[in-house]
């Protein structure tokens, strides 16, 4: 089912010689493309309908917009191809309601249409190209997250590293000045010694010497 309106089926004809007038069902056709399908082995070519449309018509296109909506089901809100696809159909059988009428009023819409699917086609393309940069930016957060922690554990066992070389350190001074302060406490009654034991022996070859 489709909400355009066609005409009856009719078997592939050559096309016409051209004229200098332009008639309306040839813009009409221009603009809306016959649909070329076999049946039963026979090549079939149907055309728009170049009949023009009634009030009741309109006021049924409308119920029949609303019955498509409703039985395959399409969302109300966001994204939905179904109701993209039959606001499309929609636009198209207005265009030719209109093209009937008034051949260029009809031309006009339809640049109008083919401005509003290309601006849906350049957001959508916007659109893909945004969600695959932000998947991009998260592939590249997830690895420099991994690459973080590695240097931050690397960083932690460096860090251990020298606390257990300062500690080393830190405790060879302290043995160290309790060596030095040791030597400078025990040391220091041997030397007094032998300063004194230095003075007696000279004291004493003093008086063997001196009466001579």
């Amino acid at each position: 089912t489709t909400l355009l309106c066609w005409s009856r089926l009719t078997s592939p004809r050559p096309a016409p010689p051209e004229s200098d007038t332009v008639q309306t069902e040839d813009i009409l056709h221009n603009l809306l493309p016959p649909r070329k399908f076999e049946e039963n082995g026979e090549a079939w070519l149907q055309h728009v309908s170049s009949a023009p449309a009634t009030r009741l018509d309109v006021v049924n296109l409308q119920k029949r917009l609303d019955e498509a909506l409703e039985a395959r089901q399409a969302r109300e809100l966001g994204l939905c191809p179904v109701r993209e696809e039959l606001y499309a159909q929609l636009f198209d059988e207005l265009i030719r309601q209109v093209t009937v009428e008034c051949a260029e009023r009809g031309v006009l819409l339809m640049r109008v249409r083919d401005e509003g699917r290309m601006t849906v086609a350049a957001y959508r393309a916007l659109y893909e190209s945004a969600i695959a940069y932000g998947m991009r930016k998260v592939l590249l957060s997830e690895q420099g997250r991994g690459e973080s922690a590695s240097k931050l554990a690397a960083a932690e066992a460096e860090r251990a590293a020298l606390q257990r070389q300062v500690g080393e350190l830190r405790a060879r001074l302290e043995a160290s000045e309790r060596r030095g302060a040791e030597t400078r406490r025990g040391g220091g009654v041997p030397a007094e010694a032998g300063r004194a034991a230095q003075d007696a022996a000279g004291g004493g070859l003093c008086a063997v010497t001196a009466p001579t």
